[in-house]
């Protein structure tokens, strides 16, 4: 019992003196997971978007493989992305392995089919309600898209908040293609399992506790972007 309370005092010590191994820990993570969020989400919106509207052979075979990709552990996509970016792939010329561009790569992978299954349930929905109104304008499968993806803005961010909230809290990826380097490629994950195993529970903790108030920060957030998105469609008479 000492050293579990030891551990939780030693952990609150470090964030409150704002450590530097830890404030750069943090800092990269969000920087990596920012990034790939960005990349993936904009890209998962894009062919969510247009799986929806779109109708030609394979479609459901694309569907399917997207929403399949969904269950891909991520160490597997790590392993791909190794593959890729080694000397010995494609890709090995560019010297991307074991650098935070090769993690944003293998975390933009990993939550592109997540934003795209997600966006095109979205935009499915809301072709329901405002599809035969935007079609009587003249518009286009692709503009009908584009136009219900900003209508539905509120949906979007969670689908946006929810992609970094999976890449933020990913570990075999980043931990396979950015080598876990001091100062260079760790990441709050990937060093919480560092430290943890070398016996040093006061830093891993208090990166535990971080992350912990990301993810319960960005929960919160999106239930108040819901609570919002709810009040914006409730009638006229509950909102008066």
């Amino acid at each position: 019992m000492s050293t579990f309370l030891e551990a939780f005092a030693a952990a609150a010590q470090l964030i409150a003196q704002a450590e530097p191994r830890l404030i750069g820990t943090v800092a990269l993570s969000l920087q990596v997971s920012g990034t790939a969020t960005l990349v993936g989400g904009t890209l998962g919106l894009v062919l969510g978007a247009w799986l929806a509207v779109a109708r030609f052979p394979g479609q459901r075979l694309l569907v399917g493989t997207v929403n399949t990709l969904l269950a891909m552990p991520s160490v597997v996509l790590g392993l791909l992305v190794y593959l890729l970016l080694s000397r010995a792939g494609p890709l090995g010329e560019w010297g991307l392995l074991f650098t935070p561009a090769a993690m944003v790569i293998a975390q933009s992978l990993l939550v592109l089919p997540l934003v795209a299954a997600l966006a095109r349930r979205l935009v499915l929905g809301a072709l329901v309600e405002g599809g035969d109104q935007l079609r009587s304008m003249g518009a286009g499968r692709g503009t009908s898209a584009l136009l219900l993806l900003v209508h539905e803005r509120y949906g979007v961010l969670t689908v946006v908040l929810t992609a970094f909230g999976r890449a933020i809290a990913e570990v075999g990826a980043v931990m396979i293609v950015g080598g876990n380097i001091d100062g260079i490629t760790r990441v709050m994950t990937t060093t919480i399992a560092l430290e943890t195993s070398k016996g040093d529970l006061a830093l891993a903790l208090a990166l535990g506790l971080v992350l912990l108030a990301v993810v319960g920060a960005l929960n919160a957030l999106i239930g108040l972007v819901q609570m919002r998105q709810q009040v914006r469609g409730a009638p006229a008479e509950v909102l008066a």
